[in-house]
C-alpha cells in the first residue's frame, strides 16, 4: 500500500530574475514499510525534498499526500494536528530540550494527546528497550553520549506510532559505532513493525541499511536503487558504484 506519494514537486525560492528552482517536477512513492534513503550531490535537493515531504517546508508546486491526505490542501491548524499525530522526525542536531529528562524528551509527543498514562508508560518501556536507553530514562541529554542522545530522539519520533518517520542525517554527528548501532536499531524497528521511513543521508554504509535508495541530481529524481536479496556490503558497493557515476567529489563530507 502506497503511504506517501509525489506528483511534479517544484520548489523554487526567490523571485522572478533571482527565482532558484530546486526541486524540478519530482514525481515518487513510497510503501508502507519501506526504508528508503535519499541521496547526491551537494545542492541536489535532497533536504529540501525530505523537508517539502515532511511539511516543514511547502512545495511551490505539484501534490504530496500521505495516507490520502494532500498536504498542500490543508489548513495550518490541520496540518500541524496532522504532522503531531501521524509524522516523526529525527535530526542531525537530537532537538532534544536540556531542562527535561530522557523520559520527558521522549514522551513529548504524547503529552497533549489522550493517550491513557499506562499506554503511554508501556510505550515508553517498549521502545526504549528496543534502543537500548531504558537505563538512561532518569538522566539529562547533557549527562549521556551522542549516540544515546540520537537514540533518545529516534525513540521520541516512534513513540506515537507514525505513519511515517523522516530522519535528516541522523547519523552526521555519530561516530561508526553509534552511527551502526542507531541505524540497526531502525532496520530492525523497520521490518519487525512495518514503520516506513524516509532518511538523507551522504553516507553510504548508512544508506546500505534502507531497502530502496532514491539519487537526486540538479533538483531532479537521477535513478533509484533496489536493495532486494543483496547483503549490505554487496548494496553497500552498489551505492557506491552509482556515487562516482553522479560524482563522488561533490557529496557532503
Amino acid at each position: 500500500m502506497t503511504i506517501l506519494s509525489g506528483r511534479k514537486i517544484k520548489k523554487i525560492y526567490g523571485k522572478k530574475a533571482m527565482a532558484q528552482e530546486v526541486l524540478k517536477g519530482i514525481d515518487l512513492k513510497v510503501d508502507e514499510g519501506e526504508f528508503v534513503g535519499i541521496m547526491g550531490p551537494s545542492g541536489s535537493g535532497k533536504t529540501t525534498l525530505l523537508n517539502v515531504l515532511a511539511s516543514i517546508d511547502k512545495a511551490t508546486e505539484g501534490v504530496i499526500e500521505i495516507s490520502g491526505h494532500n498536504l498542500r490542501t490543508m489548513k495550518e491548524k490541520e496540518l500541524s494536528n496532522f504532522r503531531r499525530e501521524q509524522l516523526g522526525f529525527i535530526f542531525q542536531d537530537y532537538n532534544l530540550l536540556d531542562t527535561l529528562t530522557v523520559k520527558e524528551n521522549i514522551l513529548l509527543p504524547l503529552s497533549i494527546s489522550k493517550i491513557p498514562k499506562r499506554d503511554a508508560e508501556q510505550r515508553f518501556q517498549e521502545i526504549t528497550r528496543t534502543l537500548d536507553i531504558h537505563e538512561h530514562a532518569n538522566k539529562y541529554p547533557n549527562e549521556i553520549s551522542g549516540g544515546q542522545k540520537q537514540r533518545t530522539s529516534a525513540a521520541r519520533a516512534l513513540i506515537s506510532n507514525p505513519t511515517i518517520v523522516f530522519a535528516d542525517e541522523p547519523t552526521g554527528a555519530l561516530d561508526s559505532k553509534s552511527a551502526t548501532a542507531l541505524l540497526s536499531n531502525l532496520e530492525k524497528i523497520n521490518k519487525d513493525k512495518r514503520v516506513t521511513i524516509m532518511m538523507v543521508t551522504h553516507d553510504a554504509a548508512a544508506a546500505s541499511f534502507c531497502s530502496r535508495v532514491l539519487f537526486l541530481k540538479d533538483g531532479q529524481l537521477y535513478t533509484e536503487l533496489y536493495k532486494g536479496e543483496k547483503n549490505r556490503k554487496q548494496f553497500f558497493q552498489e551505492i557506491i558504484n552509482t556515487q562516482g557515476v553522479l560524482g563522488g567529489d561533490g557529496y557532503d563530507a
